[in-house]
């Protein structure tokens, strides 16, 4: 493994990564799996085909690199889901080569995340963009958390804290392994916070509590990240790079 991980005192690094609308690029078709390339062609619209094939590619670029492997080399899979054991819909994770780090993958328009830890880790990235914040925050905020948002000026600042929101919600529950399939009015996710907030949930066989910090990406977009509460200890530093 190379040296950014052997030395790091960061508890996750995180990569991220500009995509365009298109066309798909040969190259980074090329790393991707058989069963990849069918899901890729099944996208309605190219822009999502293209950030999902960039995102593959990229996350094994980097991988390799970490792993001291070809990209050609890399396998990616799930781990069965933590709540159901179902194989099918758990956290991605590295099938090859053997190796004990933890991944986790996220893509929105124009950008896409790749974190990696030792521990069980999640990211989430969402482009900003215009939407009725009050039509989505009865389903997806908690009663504090729809306080602190609907308690923003209306706009790009309301905006922003319903992002932070959505991707502090996002990366836990990634890190945790369910996804948005729990009801998202249950996870506290302390926007009024702008440093790392502590996050529980209820999930049988997983950590009770996690940090999750905002990632410093462009503004174009908002992101967070998520590891165990436990395992951040004295190693609460997140590491973001670019991956151009």
């Amino acid at each position: 493994m190379t040296l950014i991980l052997e030395t790091s005192t960061a508890v996750a690094h995180a990569w991220w990564w500009r995509t365009g609308d298109g066309p798909v690029a040969p190259t980074d078709l090329a790393l991707l799996s058989e069963e990849e390339r069918e899901r890729a062609a099944r996208f309605v619209h190219q822009r999502s085909a293209v950030s999902f094939v960039a995102g593959r590619a990229a996350s094994r670029r980097i991988l390799s690199r970490l792993l001291d492997v070809a990209p050609e080399e890399i396998r990616l899979g799930r781990r069965p889901c933590p709540g159901c054991g179902d194989p099918l819909h758990g956290p991605p994770a590295v099938i090859a080569p053997a190796t004990p780090l933890w991944i986790s993958i996220s893509h929105t328009t124009s950008c896409g995340m790749l974190a990696v830890a030792r521990v069980p880790v999640g990211v989430d990235v969402e482009a900003v963009r215009d939407f009725s914040v009050a039509e989505l925050a009865s389903s997806t905020l908690t009663e504090s958390e729809r306080h602190v948002v609907l308690g923003t000026e209306e706009g790009a600042a309301r905006t922003r804290a319903f992002l932070r929101c959505w991707t502090r919600k996002e990366a836990v529950l990634k890190a945790v392994g369910v996804g948005i399939a729990t009801d998202l009015t249950t996870v506290e996710t302390r926007p009024e916070l702008s440093g790392p907030a502590v996050v529980a949930t209820g999930v049988p066989g997983t950590p009770s509590s996690w940090v999750v910090a905002d990632l410093a990406v462009p503004d174009a977009w908002a992101a967070a990240l998520s590891v165990p509460a436990d395992a951040a200890g004295s190693r609460s530093e997140i590491r973001l790079h670019q991956h151009v």
